[in-house]
């Protein structure tokens, strides 16, 4: 209803919107394009560009790979191919949740960490790698424990913020806050509780976040169809979306159920961040920077938003990948530092921003 109304009553507008959104997506597809290709060259190996495209046209069109390539067949293709896509559907989900949690709840500060999802991944996690949890899952572990744990966070804030058939944007609010501090306090105790250095190092390097868990496998196939088929939901409901983020009293005369569509919508990215977390750790400021840079590109129009959303963020995650291999090699950066360091200052530039129009 909302877009058919600016449609008419602005057809010129609507219309250079939509020229708008597409020149930005082919822009953002190209910029993409280009980091995934410099991904592919820079790490504590350097490759060439010829090496690297022999390796990908060995994968793609079976030519044939001359003997020496060998190590650099695994390199390109065992190693940064697989979490670079990983990254790409990563930035793209924490994009397109923060985008719609601030829709959803009306309050342009909303991440989707604030549900308190990560904390429960986080705690999953820790029991998984300091306490063996979950060893009946194999190689799939850590990330069975940290999705389970996601989950079980978000039906803990469901819990606690459904009452009386209703879901409002406060109580979802509050209750993701008390939830994410509570199972905070649970992931320190376990790695206090722990007698493993070695462990209690890899939980703190998890919870920064990495991507070195991409890989070819269940797990990686899983988490991009978990993303793509979300990702196109929310889009599908963009109209939807638009109508809700007016307000509860202008969806219902919309013939809208606030309440249900809001429901359904926290499911989906409780879903979505649970899949994103587990995979990667907690890597934040993504879902909360991005949905206003994308803003001040294509405008608030969900269906014109959420697609720019997801390729901004798989642009950040994927550059965010390359500087933490490249920058201290070989050693690798936890991947959360260097998104902190490009999201508090945007942070601080939105909180006076807000004040200068108060």
């Amino acid at each position: 209803m909302l877009s058919r109304v600016l449609k008419t009553s602005d057809p010129l507008g609507f219309a250079a919107a939509r020229r708008r959104t597409f020149l930005t997506a082919y822009v953002l597809i190209a910029v993409l394009a280009a980091l995934f290709s410099l991904g592919l060259i820079v790490g504590p190996t350097p490759l060439s560009v010829p090496d690297v495209f022999r390796v990908l046209s060995h994968h793609v069109f079976h030519s044939a790979l001359p003997h020496h390539l060998i190590t650099a067949d695994a390199i390109v293709w065992d190693i940064r191919t697989p979490r670079l896509v990983l990254g790409v559907f990563i930035g793209a989900s924490l994009s397109v949740s923060g985008a719609i949690l601030q829709a959803v709840v009306r309050n342009i500060l909303a991440d989707p960490y604030v549900l308190g999802i990560n904390s429960g991944a986080s705690t999953g996690a820790a029991l998984a790698i300091l306490f063996g949890v979950g060893a009946g899952f194999g190689a799939f572990a850590l990330q069975a424990s940290a999705f389970i744990g996601a989950c079980a966070a978000a039906g803990l804030m469901f819990a606690v913020a459904y009452s009386a058939g209703r879901l409002t944007s406060t109580r979802l609010l509050m209750a993701g806050i008390a939830v994410g501090y509570a199972l905070a306090a649970v992931t320190s105790f376990l790695i206090f509780a722990s007698d493993s250095a070695e462990g209690a190092r890899s939980v703190m390097f998890w919870l920064l976040g990495s991507l070195a868990l991409g890989d070819w496998n269940i797990a990686l196939a899983l988490t991009c169809l978990t993303v793509t088929v979300i990702s196109a939901a929310f889009w599908a409901m963009g109209k939807h979306i638009d109508i809700l983020s007016i307000g509860d009293d202008p969806a219902r005369t919309m013939g809208l159920n606030p309440d249900r569509t809001r429901l359904l919508l926290v499911l989906m990215v409780c879903l979505l961040v649970a899949a994103a977390v587990s995979m990667a750790g907690s890597i934040g400021f993504v879902g909360l920077i991005v949905p206003h840079a994308a803003r001040r590109l294509v405008g608030g129009t969900h269906r014109h938003l959420l697609p720019i959303c997801a390729l901004l963020g798989a642009v950040l995650l994927v550059a965010a990948d390359i500087g933490a291999r490249f920058l201290l090699a070989p050693q690798e950066i936890p991947i959360g530092i260097l998104t902190a360091l490009v999201g508090a200052p945007f942070l601080l530039l939105l909180v006076r921003n807000m004040a200068g129009a108060s």
